[in-house]
């Protein structure tokens, strides 16, 4: 069956989920986006994303033509009319079709899109056994140049860190800001565990506020622990006991290698394994 993609209003088959050559999103990477993950029906902290959404189109000065609600309801449409229960949403704003040059004044009208399809980011071997990855020669953009809670569809620089991953035989990258902190990953946010410790970095560091990240942190004080938010080198990340990684897609996924150092013994940890499966239930439930 043809996947129906939301287009302004309107559900279509994807062959024909067109927007003109002229939105500024395809011209300038001018929009923004949500992923956003749907268990048994229902959509996993619908009001944080959509919350996130709307807040940075406002910063981004692009008016969304649907209530909070209305988009809601369209997201849950988008389920319904390909039959789905556990899924991946893609909500994506752009600010609309303009002409070739930079006046946003020109595009009267943005576009709402959004996608709801299944997806697997990563084997469930890697959850069992963990991943490795590399740090990124590519930084994370300061955050007085470019606020980094928007969630832009210009994603350039993640897929350059990306690229380095993949051509590295990993398929995740670390990114570190200008002061050589970490920062967060192409897609997710990190942690890492030491001496019992649950720590991330702070949002000063530039980075994405994820909701996943919040659920953890959530999770952790619930079972007692103190995690903390907290400037990282790469010098913790390399002593560090246990590491994961959160996300929309990626949920909570452990991390055994950085830079070809095995972190701890090289195992998915204890604590890792207890906020993934406090996770799942969760998520499950």
């Amino acid at each position: 069956m043809a996947l129906k993609v939301y287009i302004d209003g309107e559900l279509v088959d994807e062959e024909n989920a067109k927007i003109s050559v002229f939105d500024r999103c395809l011209l300038y990477g001018d929009g923004v986006f949500e992923g956003i993950r749907a268990y048994n029906g229902k959509i996993f902290k619908e009001q944080e994303h959509v919350d996130r959404l709307y807040d940075s189109a406002r910063v981004c000065l692009i008016d969304i033509p649907l209530t909070k609600e209305e988009f809601a309801r369209a997201m849950y449409d988008t389920m319904a009319a390909n039959n789905l229960e556990d899924a991946y949403i893609r909500a994506i704003i752009t600010r609309g079709k303009g002409d070739l040059g930079l006046d946003y004044r020109k595009c009267p009208k943005p576009s709402v899109i959004i996608i709801a399809a299944s997806i697997e980011l990563y084997p469930e071997e890697f959850y069992q056994k963990g991943l490795e990855v590399v740090t990124a020669s590519t930084q994370q953009i300061r955050s007085n140049v470019m606020e980094p809670r928007i969630k832009s569809c210009n994603y350039l620089k993640n897929i350059l860190a990306k690229m380095e991953a993949i051509r590295a035989g990993c398929i995740e990258a670390v990114m570190l800001n200008a002061k050589g902190e970490v920062a967060e990953c192409t897609g997710d946010n990190i942690f890492i565990v030491k001496d019992g410790v649950i720590k991330t970095p702070p949002p000063e560091a530039g980075i994405l506020l994820g909701v996943t990240r919040g659920v953890v942190l959530e999770l952790a004080r619930e079972a007692g622990m103190d995690p903390r938010e907290t400037p990282l080198t790469r010098f913790d990340l390399y002593c560090a006991d246990e590491c994961f990684l959160t996300g929309t897609a990626a949920e909570v996924i452990p991390v055994i290698n950085i830079d070809g150092r095995p972190i701890g013994d090289g195992k998915p940890g204890p604590i890792t394994l207890d906020l993934l499966e406090q996770f799942r239930r969760l998520t499950r439930a």
